[in-house]
């Protein structure tokens, strides 16, 4: 039996709705429309493009520190933002950015900034934005460079974008035996609202340069650049008739275990000898792993709900730091677990990532409420 792993309705609701406005690189008419234009252009020093202004918006959801020490914030309707430490810049469509929603923020070995988007995904240079154009074509042929940057895409398309440098590519992902028994309780003709299950909702590339995907209904896939191994266990996996958190979030812990996205369960994927993790499953298309319980119900209930969360980072000494959609932050140091919760009066503020800088410092993107940093003993709003 499949065990279904929710934060609560309201949630999981809420937030499938958020995320699913528009198709792979495709407009939406549910998102507010792109600026095209901007009132004040001014001067500035290293670059010639982009706005300045006094203070950052409130929908940030990603945060991204570069190799030169820039912080990048993404935005959901408003644009990307840089900070200097000094200058708040402003980049929209009307400086060449694809779309106004970031989705997505990676860096090249030449310093190249790269940012995802409804509209496609833009490459910065330092000086302008351009388009990478997408293959002709989508492809089974999976392959891995020593290069590459993996992007995702995020509704009803069952892709993942491999950019090589020179080409981006279209991967598909073969079907496995759980997709067919999944389309086989749910036929897709009975479910107007279903999404592609093998939708990608986060990438992570692991210590040995494994690819790791959290999908939507299908648990985490692990390409190695030869094969793509899948594990399909009941706490990772969404397999029923409704919304699903799916795995948002993949991160080893200091111990070398996988967390995907679930405070239920951690995995050993290269310490030991593993085994199978459930010898209830015999899908051909899993791998071997062996699994241990991890710390339960984040917020201690015995038997509780607060297990799926939405982003996870270790900071300097190893601890976890996990960001849950609606009820703050815990932090597991290997013993104990610490709340900060985050609220706006009475009303707790929504979460959606957590990002450690090269400082150490954790970051906290939010849904309408800016960004939040920590001061080493709670999370204050972040004001330049």
């Amino acid at each position: 039996m499949y065990m279904k792993i929710t934060l609560n309705a309201f949630h999981v609701v809420t937030l499938t709705s958020m995320l699913g406005f528009t198709s792979c690189h495709g407009h939406s008419q549910s998102l507010p429309s792109p600026e095209t234009s901007l009132k004040s252009r001014i001067a500035l020093p290293d670059t010639s493009i982009g706005e300045i202004v006094q203070e950052l918006s409130n929908n940030l959801m990603l945060v991204y520190q570069d190799r030169n020490n820039n912080y990048w914030f993404g935005s959901w309707v408003d644009g990307l933002y840089k900070y200097d430490g000094k200058n708040i810049i402003r980049f929209t469509t009307a400086d060449g950015l694809a779309y106004n929603r970031i989705d997505q923020i990676l860096e090249d070995k030449a310093g190249n900034l790269y940012f995802n988007t409804p509209g496609g995904i833009s490459k910065y240079d330092g000086q302008r934005f351009t388009t990478l154009k997408l293959s002709s074509q989508s492809s089974s042929e999976w392959k891995r460079g020593a290069d590459d940057l993996w992007f995702k895409c995020m509704q009803d398309s069952g892709l993942v974008y491999r950019y090589d440098g020179q080409t981006l590519h279209r991967l598909i992902f073969p079907e496995i035996q759980i997709g067919k028994d999944f389309d086989e309780l749910i036929p897709p003709s009975d479910y107007a609202n279903r999404l592609n299950p093998y939708d990608v909702y986060t990438i992570y590339t692991d210590s040995r340069g494994n690819i790791w995907f959290g999908t939507a209904v299908f648990g985490v896939c692990r390409f190695d650049g030869k094969t793509l191994d899948w594990m399909t266990e009941e706490d990772v996996t969404e397999i029923h008739n409704g919304p699903s958190n799916g795995v948002r979030s993949i991160i080893e812990d200091q111990d070398g275990y996988f967390w995907f996205s679930n405070s239920l369960f951690r995995y050993d994927i290269y310490n030991n000898t593993p085994g199978i993790g459930n010898t209830d499953r015999k899908d051909k298309d899993a791998f071997r792993y062996s699994r241990e319980k991890g710390v339960g119900s984040l917020d201690g209930v015995k038997d509780g709900d607060m297990v799926a969360y939405m982003s996870a980072a270790k900071d300097k000494s190893g601890a976890l730091w996990i960001a849950t959609y609606g009820d703050g932050v815990y932090s597991y140091d290997g013993g104990k677990i610490t709340h900060y919760p985050f609220k706006d009066g009475n009303r707790y503020i929504t979460l959606f990532s957590i990002f450690k800088d090269h400082q150490g410092a954790l970051w906290v993107g939010t849904h309408e409420n800016g960004v939040y940093r920590f001061n080493g003993k709670n999370f204050e709003r972040f004001r330049s």
